[in-house]
């Protein structure tokens, strides 16, 4: 705490109270119930077996993917800091108590990603090769530039280009379309259970932070005369780097019969819809007020199945 910083007031202690049917607060339930797991709990019994038998572009192609994976929950759990301030130092008590859930799922990543590339592919070396220039441009400069300007700008706009970059194109495009179309290949072939299993709990969490992006996104959107326009360069400076991600790491395998039945436009095709989606939202409640967009999420989180459905998917 700096030097002469005074609080004046406990939120919790005044007549204001919790807002228990905002937006974040329900998420927070959620990431309650559905966001406890360990992943020190995980068994990775069968992954050991599994990955001896693979062959070498197979073993390459999990490698490369898992990589990414861990470099980026690193990355996002790194650069998250600055936003929970800024959301902070605005008193909005119940987006800080969500974020705080959000930060510890992050970290929780990074530790099951870890411990599986520890474990079972004994992969203790520099696996940084695997980085792609669209990729290094992302999480490397990108993400934490915008996200560490909240230090010194918490400006709406800022928060607007934060929050593009984080929440819409780190989670919403990559991160998302990665564990959705990675979970699908080893359902379809039965194998690595512990490592599915972690990845369909990563893959609920990731769900929740989404869904408090386009929230958040809405909400900052709504706030600032120029917040369409800012979102909008945002997303053009963006969208490009992000395609590239997948581009870049196809051009190391065959797509037409890619490792695990995999091809690249499986990815890109799912990328585009889920950000269609995301985008229509921000459409739909673009120029709304905050109590309109408040009931419009809540609306929409009501209907939101997907962690649930995560929670009951058959085993492999």
């Amino acid at each position: 705490m700096s030097a002469g910083f005074a609080r004046d007031r406990y939120a919790t202690i005044s007549g204001r109270g919790l807002d228990w049917e905002s937006v974040p607060m329900r998420l927070f339930q959620k990431a309650k119930r559905l966001g406890t797991w360990d992943p020190q709990a995980i068994d990775f019994t069968h992954d050991r077996a599994d990955w001896e038998s693979f062959d070498d572009t197979e073993r390459d192609f999990l490698l490369r993917t898992l990589t990414l994976f861990q470099a980026g929950e690193e990355g996002v759990t790194s650069d998250l800091l600055p936003l929970i301030m800024a959301v902070a130092d605005e008193g909005r008590l119940e987006e800080e108590i969500y974020l705080t859930s959000f930060l510890w799922e992050e970290a929780k990543h990074v530790e099951f990603f870890r411990r599986w590339l520890d474990q079972i592919a004994l992969a203790t070396g520099d696996l940084e090769s695997y980085l792609t220039p669209s990729y290094r441009t992302l999480f490397l400069v990108e993400m934490p530039q915008a996200l560490s300007a909240l230090k010194a700008d918490k400006s709406t706009e800022a928060q607007i280009r934060a929050s593009v970059t984080y929440n819409m194109i780190i989670e919403g495009v990559l991160a998302e379309t990665g564990y959705h179309g990675f979970r699908q290949s080893l359902e379809a072939n039965h194998k690595l259970p512990g490592l599915l299993e972690g990845v369909r709990y990563i893959s609920r969490d990731e769900s929740r932070h989404i869904r408090y992006g386009v929230f958040l996104l809405n909400r900052l959107i709504n706030a600032s005369p120029t917040g369409w326009e800012v979102m909008n360069q945002r997303m053009n400076e963006l969208l490009g780097p992000a395609l590239g991600v997948v581009s870049e790491f196809w051009e190391h395998y065959d797509d037409e019969h890619g490792p695990f039945g995999q091809r690249m436009q499986t990815y890109i095709d799912f990328a585009s819809t889920q950000f269609d989606k995301r985008m229509k939202v921000l459409e739909r409640d673009r120029g709304k007020s905050f109590d309109e967009i408040v009931k419009a999420a809540v609306a929409d989180i009501s209907t939101d199945i997907s962690e649930e459905e995560l929670v009951h998917a058959p085993a492999p």
